[in-house]
Order: structure tokens, then sequence, then C-alpha cells
């Protein structure tokens, strides 16, 4: 618990140095030309699209029946954009975590390590391919999960556990590794998944719930579709920077985990270098009896 909040803490501070915040400028720059440029060239042809679903779907036409009845018929030109934005807030949240997964923690774990850990020792248990590997395999299982899951959303408690879920254990998944690509080996990043798992997954968890003020924005923009362009280069900006406050506290994190294991295998292999302590007998104490020759000598 205690090195949990100590990470956090560090994290939170970390997050004001100015080698984190222009590290943030390169992801942001990315995304926000990437969904302006597909804004651009796709918005038209996915609204008319969505719209012509929604024209044929009996539901929706009982729906806006009865929306008109009540005064508020106009509500049927915003629900296409409204599902469109919907729909692309998942792939923008996940690219944007892939991009600071890539861009930034590497760079973060490394600076977490020159100020906190200089004289750690590097064993580069994983490489640029492995993360990005490790990276894309862990994304297509979570979305895997958020695509079978999507029914279950209809149960209301379960809308508000689910997703947030499944973004923890791919955000912890994510993170660790790249925390620990540098300086631990593959044996040692397996023993941290296997003793820190639940504290792992938790923190994960909960930077899920961080990115629940991204989707307010999407909110927003979802009501006042006229502003949306406006409103996502800020959107995104505040994802990345709740990835980037991720990423630092799973290095914090991790990386004393990873110390903290390599001073208890010292010891231990230190204790059984040293072997048993030397028994010692007391040789005035022993009596021996010469009375019968056959007879061992008697310790007392």
């Amino acid at each position: 618990m205690n090195l949990l909040f100590d990470s956090f803490w560090r994290a939170l501070a970390y997050c004001l140095h100015p080698r984190v915040i222009g590290l943030s400028f390169l992801p942001l720059v990315l995304m926000v030309a990437l969904s302006l440029g597909l804004g651009y060239f796709y918005w038209a042809s996915a609204v008319d699209w969505v719209f012509a679903l929604l024209q044929e779907s009996m539901v929706i036409e009982s729906v806006v029946a009865w929306l008109q009845s009540v005064g508020a018929g106009n509500l049927k030109m915003v629900l296409a954009p409204l599902l469109v934005i919907i729909a692309a807030t998942p792939v923008i949240v996940v690219l944007s975590l892939l991009l600071v997964a890539l861009l930034m923690a590497p760079a973060m774990a490394r600076l977490v390590a020159q100020r906190r850990f200089p004289t750690m020792e590097r064993k580069q248990g994983g490489s640029l391919v492995g993360s990005v590997v490790w990276s894309l395999g862990s994304t297509l299982l979570a979305l895997i999960a958020l695509v079978v899951s999507v029914p279950l959303w209809l149960v209301p408690p379960l809308i508000l556990v689910l997703p947030p879920l499944i973004w923890g254990w791919l955000t912890y998944r994510v993170m660790a590794f790249d925390a620990l690509a540098e300086h631990a080996s593959a044996q040692e990043r397996r023993e941290i998944f296997r003793k820190h798992r639940g504290w792992l997954l938790g923190m994960g968890i909960f930077c899920g719930y961080l990115g629940i003020a991204p989707s307010l924005i999407w909110a927003s923009g979802a009501l006042f579709v006229a502003f949306f362009a406006l409103l996502v280069p800020v959107a995104i900006w505040i994802n990345i920077l709740i990835f980037a406050l991720s990423s630092l506290w799973f290095s914090h994190y991790c990386l004393a985990a990873l110390q903290a294991l390599r001073a208890e295998k010292a010891a231990t292999t230190a204790a059984a270098a040293a072997g048993p302590a030397p028994v010692t007998i007391d040789v005035q104490a022993v009596t021996l009896h010469h009375d019968n020759p056959s007879d061992p000598p008697r310790i007392p």
C-alpha cells in the first residue's frame, strides 16, 4: 500500500516536469492531425450512412415519432452525428494509448530510472519490437472483450464496471511492460506481474476511471456538433496527459518493485552462500566412561 501511494504522488509531481510536458505534444499533434483529417474526408459520409441506417430502423422511427409528438423532433438530426462520435471515441482513446506507450512511456521510464534508480542494472528484458507486439496483442484482446461485453452494458450497474475493468487491464498490461522493458529480465517481469497483479490491475482501473473526464468533453461535442472540431484537441490532450500520468505511476511502482525483488534475491543468495552456522562442542563437558571402552562418549 505504501508503494502504491508513494509512486502515485511521485507520478503527479513528475507530470509537471518540462520533459514530460514536451513529450506530450508529439502524440497530441499526431492524434489531432489524424482525427481532423479523417473527420474532414469521412465525417459527412459517415453521418449520412448512419442516418440512412436510422431511417430504415422501425424502432428508431417509432422513437422519432414520439419525439415529434412532444416537440423534440429535431433531435433526429443530432442522433446520427452523436452515434458517429460515440463510435469514434474508443478508437481515438486506443490510438492515444498506443501512441503514449510507443512515444512517451520508454522516455518517461528512463527519466524515472535516471532520477531515482541511477545505479539499477539494465537487463534489457524487452525490445521495441516486443513492446509493439505486446501492446497490439493486448489491445486486440481488450477490443474483443469490449465487443463481446456490449450486450451486458444494458444492465445499468455493469456499464460502470465492465469498460473501466477492460481499460484497466489494457492499461496495466501496456504500461507495466514498458516500465520494465529496459531494466528487468523476462523472468523478473513475469515474477513482478505475478506478485503485484492485483495492485497493477487496480492502478489500471483507477486510470480507466480517470478517463471519464475526456468522455465528458466528447459528450459536449456530441451535443454541440458545430464545436466538435474545437473540442477534439482538448479531449485528446487530456487523454494523453492521463496516459502519461499512468505511465509515470507504473514506472515508479514497477521499478521500485524490481529494486525490492533484487534486494530480496541478493539477501537470499548471500544467506545460502554463507551456509549453516558452525556447531561448537565444549570438549571439557564431554565425559568418557573408561569402565567399558565400548561405551560411546556421553555429552551432557
